[in-house]
C-alpha cells in the first residue's frame, strides 16, 4: 500500500486523546456546564457532572477524534442521569431561585426532572426519541409524553419560541 494512502487511513481512524478531551472541555466549558446545569437544576451537582464528564471522557473507551465533541456532551448527560435519576424523581420540581439565570433558562429549570431531561436532550441537544429513551432507561412513549408536557409548560410560560430560536449552544451568553 502506498505510504500516502496508509497515512491518510491512519489519520482518519485516529482516536481522541486525553489532551483532545481536555481541550474540548476547556474550549466549551460554558456550554458543557450550562448543559449540566439545565439537566441537574443545581449548581453544585452541575459542577460535579461537568468534572465527572471530563474524567469519563479522558479515561473511558477510545472514540474517534471526529466523535470527541459529541462524546464529551454525552458523558455530561450520562453523569447527570446518574446523579439526578430523572425516572425516579418525576414529582420533584427544581427551585431555580438564586442562580441568576435569564428567565428563559429558569423556565426550563422549573420543569420536573423527567420533562426537563427530555426537553434538554431531545429539543436542545437534538437526540431522537429512541436515543433519549436509551439514555433515560424508559420507553419511547414516556419520552414522547414528557416532551409534550415540557413543550406545553414552556409554551404556556411563553418561553418556547425564544428558547428554540437560541438553542442550547448560544444560550451560554444568557447566563449572568
Amino acid at each position: 500500500m502506498p505510504q500516502a494512502i496508509e497515512t491518510s487511513m491512519n489519520a482518519s481512524t485516529a482516536y481522541a486523546t486525553s489532551d483532545d478531551f481536555c481541550r474540548i472541555f476547556s474550549e466549551e466549558m460554558d456550554s458543557l456546564y450550562l448543559l449540566s446545569l439545565l439537566l441537574t437544576a443545581d449548581a453544585g451537582k452541575a459542577e460535579q457532572c461537568f468534572v465527572a464528564g471530563i474524567g469519563d471522557s479522558v479515561e473511558g473507551n477510545p472514540v474517534f477524534k471526529e466523535w470527541a465533541q459529541s462524546w464529551a456532551r454525552r458523558t455530561v448527560i450520562q453523569q447527570a442521569v446518574r446523579t439526578i435519576e430523572p425516572m425516579q424523581e418525576t414529582l420533584t420540581i427544581a427551585q431555580p431561585h438564586g442562580l441568576g439565570l435569564e428567565p428563559r433558562l429558569s423556565a426550563i429549570l422549573e420543569l420536573n426532572p423527567l420533562d426537563r431531561f427530555v426537553f434538554v436532550i431531545s429539543v436542545l441537544e437534538g437526540y431522537s426519541y429512541q436515543d433519549c429513551s436509551v439514555l433515560l432507561g424508559c420507553s419511547r412513549q414516556t419520552v414522547v409524553n414528557a416532551r409534550g408536557r415540557a413543550l406545553d409548560h414552556l409554551a404556556s410560560a411563553n418561553q418556547i419560541v425564544a428558547i428554540q430560536e437560541h438553542g442550547l449552544q448560544s444560550t451560554c451568553t444568557l447566563v449572568s
